[in-house]
């Protein structure tokens, strides 16, 4: 594992630490990846955030990561951070962060598994407030997410609504406005997704398009400067008669 790290390959059934027991893979990033892990004395499945080594010099992108999830503890659209372990794989140290699991399905499949691999427009308008509603939390609490995609995003519910959590954040350093900015252009870029991509945005109500905003960033942000706004306007939307 000499030279930077591409991927830890564990395998399911491998143990770690002595403690913990490899499940599966839930996804990847230019971080580290993500594991579903049991833990061996209680029978617990948790989730384990293993960072690359060359992405994490002097333990700094761990520590941090761990603090900002312990400082967004009171969003409920962000998993729970339980604690930090070190371990030697292939003659290399590496760090993981150990969270709750979150019983779901990765939003990217959620939508393609809906017919025609895509919502219909009342539906996206709900998945987008709950969005808009989660990270409004974490901007209350002047702080970002820094990478917001449909893998990224975890469908625990859906009924009336979506209940919905975070798989993963990222720091791009201290908290800025332009942080903030990406977060909000990101939801819209989901939602576009979610109503069927470019294929499909012609034949959206005017509505949808008053939100889409071409996805053009600079109106985009003209309309919506942060999550809060964006869910405001959701929810005092007028539709044309």
């Amino acid at each position: 594992m000499g030279g930077s790290v591409r991927s830890f390959n564990l395998e399911p059934g491998q143990r770690l630490l002595d403690k913990y027991l490899v499940m599966d893979r839930l996804g990847a990033g230019w971080e580290g990846e993500v594991y579903r892990v049991r833990e061996l004395a209680t029978g617990i499945e948790r989730t384990a955030k293993f960072f690359f080594p060359q992405r994490n010099p002097r333990d700094r992108a761990a520590i941090f990561y761990a603090r900002k999830l312990h400082k967004l503890r009171q969003c409920p659209i962000v998993i729970q951070y339980y604690t930090r372990e070190r371990m030697v794989l292939d003659g290399v140290t590496v760090s993981f962060l150990v969270s709750e699991f979150v019983e779901g399905e990765l939003l990217s499949a959620f939508i393609r598994r809906q017919k025609g691999g895509r919502l219909s427009p009342f539906p996206a308008l709900h998945l987008l407030h709950a969005l808009a509603r989660g990270i409004e939390c974490i901007h209350q609490m002047g702080d970002y997410h820094g990478d917001l995609h449909s893998d990224n995003v975890i469908v625990s519910r859906y009924g009336l609504g979506f209940e919905l959590r975070l798989l993963d954040l990222f720091h791009w350093g201290r908290p800025r406005a332009e942080n903030i900015h990406d977060d909000v252009v990101n939801l819209i870029h989901i939602f576009h997704e979610a109503l069927g991509g470019k294929a499909h945005y012609a034949r959206l109500p005017p509505e949808i398009k008053a939100i889409c905003c071409g996805l053009k960033r600079s109106l985009i942000l003209k309309k919506f400067r942060t999550a809060g706004q964006l869910r405001e306007y959701l929810e005092t939307m007028e539709w044309g008669r």
